[in-house]
């Protein structure tokens, strides 16, 4: 029996009826991962949305009757709301698809919203030279309710899942990515930004790998096709970092709180404009402060487009000399996660600073 972080990795597989025969070997074979989330959730006595055990998927959506694919569908033992994931949930994912990963062609991870973008940014970085596919998605609206957004997210994320180029017949989407609304983001290029429409997410500082309409175009040009290797799932990350926001009037009390919490190991920098801050002699000590405890700063630009060139403008012209990594057009939450991923590797100083400043899973662009 295999565990992981004290779960047990031999969850049971359910097979879902399709169209595909189950003998016909070229049929893709599909993984969905239910982990909780609004495409799962009923209302509860309280009269309130609560996660519940997604059985009988194929009553609930019909449609996947007629897909030609072999599916399957495992759940959590327990699903989570998304606000309630933790790192621990991003290593035991990982760890699933890995369980899985020679059985299945592709993987779709049903998901909560509000923490989709972090996650599918952790995992594309956990998993290291992923060749298949692995597209979260999800609904603003459960599953069985009039309206719902979930049966279309998911039937177009099973058919991303399963492409092939047409003429190599070679994996159309090897990595991990969000699809929601008709477009496939990037994971480490997603952000939710609409709580009360179906677009809730957006590609930020990249293009779109693909947009459904009538058919799936794929922007194959924007798409990772790294040389083969086998697959490298870590199994560490460093949950000690934090994120810092400026805004005008932050006072030193506040951001001695933030940097100054024990044990801290990292904190995203969420700056102005190309990464700009406040140039106030106390603020520069506090930075320094926490750089000589060994804190590591990633100053990341709380515009949605754009990158921190740090040193353009006097205000972050000291941020260099004092250790601080320009996050160049990275996200938060793919900056948050990366923190993560790289302080749990513990490759040392020197190695630290040249893979926060590298682009390592499409985070960054050239």
């Amino acid at each position: 029996m295999a565990l992981f972080c004290g779960v047990n990795l031999d969850l049971p597989l359910l097979p879902l009826p399709t169209a595909a025969d189950p003998a016909d070997a070229t049929a893709p074979r599909l993984l969905i991962v239910y982990t909780g989330g609004t495409v799962g959730m009923a209302v509860n006595a309280a009269g309130e949305l609560a996660p519940m055990e997604l059985r009988h998927l194929d009553r609930q959506m019909p449609e996947l009757a007629r897909l030609p694919f072999r599916l399957a569908l495992l759940s959590l033992p327990q699903p989570i709301d998304s606000s309630n994931v933790a790192p621990a949930d991003w290593l035991f994912l990982a760890q699933l698809i890995g369980r899985h990963y020679a059985d299945f062609d592709g993987f779709v991870v049903l998901h909560g919203t509000d923490t989709m973008a972090y996650s599918a940014a952790a995992l594309g970085y956990i998993l290291e030279h992923l060749g298949k596919p692995v597209v979260f998605t999800g609904a603003q609206v459960p599953v069985g309710a009039n309206r719902s957004d979930a049966q279309r997210n998911l039937i177009t994320a099973l058919e991303i899942a399963a492409a092939r180029h047409p003429r190599a017949g070679t994996v159309r989407v090897p990595e991990v990515c969000v699809f929601f609304n008709d477009e496939l983001i990037r994971g480490t290029r997603a952000k939710k930004v609409e709580s009360q429409q179906f677009a809730a997410f957006k590609s930020e500082n990249y293009p779109p790998l693909a947009r459904a309409g009538i058919g799936l175009e794929f922007a194959d040009n924007s798409i990772r096709l790294l040389p083969a290797a086998g697959l490298k799932i870590h199994e560490t990350l460093e949950a000690r970092v934090a994120v810092l926001r400026l805004f005008p009037g932050i006072t030193e009390a506040v951001v001695s709180a933030v940097l100054q919490v024990p044990g801290l190991r990292g904190c995203v920098l969420e700056t102005y404009g190309s990464g700009n801050a406040p140039t106030a002699g106390w603020f520069l000590d506090c930075l320094a402060d926490a750089r000589r405890r060994g804190v590591w700063l990633l100053n990341v630009s709380q515009c949605e487009e754009g990158r921190v060139v740090q040193g353009k403008y006097e205000t972050s012209a000291r941020f260099a000399a004092l250790g601080i990594v320009g996050g160049d057009d990275i996200t938060t939450e793919a900056a948050v996660t990366k923190l993560m991923f790289v302080l749990g590797l513990g490759v040392g100083e020197a190695r630290t600073r040249e893979l926060l400043a590298t682009d390592l899973r499409g985070e960054i662009s050239p």
